[in-house]
């Protein structure tokens, strides 16, 4: 990795023209090292307009992450976190899996991750300014098998953190996506460690869109093979702050999972359901699908479907959810 990659990048984050020469001074090192950084952070996928006599610059400003302002944004519960901002990672979530001495409500963010994991073994796109990356390890006194419905809970926690910006319009796909007029806003991949009955951690990775087309080059649009939508479209909001709002209710909604179970929050998830009563299209790991109507979730965050052979129950591993249209 080259070291001065990420600080050029900031001083490029204003969206202006910046010439090798002035970087090279401000660095204190050649110009062919501000060369060799820009070449690395195209090679990481980040558009970067190079122009003879201008100089560098990124296609327009974006809002980095600052760990100072998520603190700032969290209030009052900061000081249950751990916040670590990487510049460049793999993914999050293995970042955190691999760190088996991380500490309770450590949370890693990352402007760009390499390698991000998505749902059913598929790739979360994450590029600078593109989109919000994070996971969070959270430790729980039960064991695994007592965490069903955990990533319903995890979508609550994020509904409630859009509202805090007036984005009132996102709703919940079950088992763990948001979505904006039925395209995806964010995803939830959470992987368990330690015993079905004993004390367990749950690394919860969220990926937020953020602004895909002044971030995200067109190939890398081209290769999201499902309906997206990005903050961008429908309101501006500085990422630090969202990370902030959301890493607050995360604290809310765990703390009440972990004493009362998925329970407690069921009617409030059920609110926000975009397939609440509507007919959907279960993909089955076998090839074959069921129709169905959805009539709500269980007190485990079951989803309920009522098909041909009546009402029938589906966890988040059986299947693939689609709508009807």
């Amino acid at each position: 990795m080259t070291t001065l990659t990420f600080p050029v990048l900031h001083v490029l984050a204003d969206g202006k023209f910046h010439s090798g020469e002035a970087l090279a001074q401000h660095f204190k090192v050649t110009r062919a090292t501000i060369w060799n950084a820009v070449q690395h952070a195209e090679n990481l996928g980040i558009e970067i307009f190079s122009v003879r006599g201008r100089g560098y610059k990124l296609p327009s400003a974006i809002n980095l992450l600052d760990k100072n302002a998520v603190l700032k944004a969290i209030g009052e519960q900061r000081a249950w976190f751990a916040l670590e901002v990487l510049d460049e990672v793999n993914s999050t979530n293995t970042y955190l899996m691999q760190n088996k001495h991380a500490a309770h409500a450590t949370c890693v963010a990352a402007h760009v991750q390499t390698n991000g994991k998505g749902r059913r073994g598929r790739t979360w796109v994450s590029q600078l300014g593109a989109s919000l990356t994070f996971s969070l390890l959270w430790r729980f006194q039960c064991g695994a098998a007592a965490l069903s419905g955990l990533s319903l809970c995890v979508g609550v926690a994020l509904i409630r953190a859009l509202r805090d910006f007036d984005v009132n319009t996102a709703q919940l796909k079950w088992p763990n996506d948001v979505l904006i007029e039925g395209k995806k806003l964010a995803g939830i991949l959470i992987e368990l460690q330690g015993d079905l009955e004993g004390p367990s951690a749950a690394v919860i990775g969220i990926g937020i869109n953020l602004d895909f087309n002044s971030s995200l080059p067109k190939n890398v649009l081209e290769s999201i093979d499902q309906p997206a939508i990005d903050l961008a479209s429908v309101k501006s909001i500085d990422q630090n702050a969202l990370l902030g709002s959301v890493l607050k209710h995360l604290a809310s909604v765990l703390s009440g999972f972990e004493a009362s179970g998925f329970g407690a929050l069921r009617n409030e998830w059920l609110g926000y359901h975009a397939y609440e009563n509507k007919p959907v299209r279960m993909l089955l790991p076998n090839g074959t699908d069921v129709q169905g109507v959805v009539k709500g979730v269980a007190e485990d965050g079951i989803l309920l479907v009522e098909t041909a052979l009546g009402l029938q129950r589906f966890s988040a591993g059986e299947i693939s959810l689609r709508g009807i249209v």
